[in-house]
């Protein structure tokens, strides 16, 4: 089979199509026939060396749908040539509130969804959502995951309430957006990019604010009136700000780092009861959740949709941060 292989650190244009053995599923296990598969973050610092441990080479990918070609021994409700979607953490483990120490993502160490056929746990893979055609499956697995755990088991918001969503465009922060919508809830985003903000008022954002052009975006944010939660995933000047426009007793959960550590004051935090919770990726429940929420008919937001040969492409796209949405590979061979 073909697949989008990793043999050397240095950057999304080291990703190669090679020829390499189709897997075959052991006992409790099903092979995918991925249809479509979809970019994240991750994969892009996978090339550049900017993650744990990282086996070469590797079929990279933690995205994906398609459908059912096999199954292992073992493995029963599940019929072949049946549309799937897969669930990218693997192992999780028997807590709800946090993941095993064992636990892995698809697509390092384990060979993910790039390639024509991928073996998965039976636990892994659930039927696609009927609205969602097989590239809008593709585009919500990792993010949606991380954004539904993010915004509802961890975030804990509820309609009426107010969530700021800093950096949009992301594909986890899109999807925060769409599910805060989903619910009824306020919203308020920030970008450098106007183009980025139109797109987000599409979706139905209350308030955008480029942050480029207003550099006291967060005082002008206090007379938008109680922000309840906030979703974070830059960390530096941007979470310390956020922090100062919440509510006595709001909350912020914080999903990653790209930006530099954060300073800042612990006044607030102990003054206001300001809570701060951490989160990454999400349990089987979060994972069942999230689904049913694209059973009703919310669609995500895809940015651009390349062939499986122009992976690398799709790839520096990603690296650049160009992205509105997520960045789907189709036409898998």
């Amino acid at each position: 089979m073909k697949a989008v292989r990793l043999h050397e650190i240095g950057g999304p244009q080291n990703l190669r199509i090679d020829s390499i053995d189709t897997p075959e599923p052991r006992t409790g296990e099903i092979l995918v026939r991925i249809r479509a598969a979809a970019f994240n973050r991750r994969d892009v610092y996978i090339t550049q060396g900017l993650y744990p441990r990282i086996e070469l080479p590797r079929t990279l990918g933690s995205d994906g749908a398609g459908v059912v070609a096999a199954v292992g021994e073992d493995v029963a409700n599940v019929n072949v040539g049946e549309e799937v979607v897969i669930d990218p953490m693997i192992g999780w483990g028997d807590d709800p509130q946090v993941w095993r120490s064992d636990a892995t993502i698809l697509g390092m160490p384990r060979d993910g969804t790039f390639a024509e056929y991928v073996v998965v746990p039976r636990e892994n893979v659930y039927r696609k959502p009927k609205p969602l055609s097989i590239n809008e499956a593709a585009a919500i697995p990792l993010a949606g995951l991380t954004a539904y755990r993010a915004t509802f088991t961890r975030g804990e918001l509820q309609a009426g309430e107010t969530v700021l969503i800093p950096g949009i465009g992301g594909g986890v922060q899109t999807f925060v957006l769409l599910f805060a919508k989903y619910i009824g809830a306020r919203t308020i985003v920030t970008s450098g990019s106007d183009e980025k903000l139109e797109r987000a008022r599409t979706l139905g954002a209350d308030i955008t604010i480029n942050y480029n052009a207003t550099p006291d975006w967060h005082k002008d944010l206090r007379k938008a009136g109680p922000i309840d939660l906030v979703v974070d995933s830059s960390g530096g000047d941007t979470l310390s700000k956020a922090i100062g426009v919440l509510r006595p007793g709001g909350r912020v959960v914080i999903y990653g780092g790209t930006r530099p550590e954060s300073t800042f004051k612990l006044f607030p935090f102990f003054w206001n009861h300001i809570d701060i919770r951490g989160t990454s990726m999400g349990s089987p429940q979060d994972f069942a959740g999230m689904l049913r929420v694209f059973e009703t008919g919310v669609k995500p937001a895809i940015d651009r949709v390349y062939a499986f040969d122009e992976a690398v492409a799709a790839a520096e796209r990603m690296a650049q941060s160009e992205q509105f949405g997520k960045i789907v590979l189709d036409g898998v061979p």
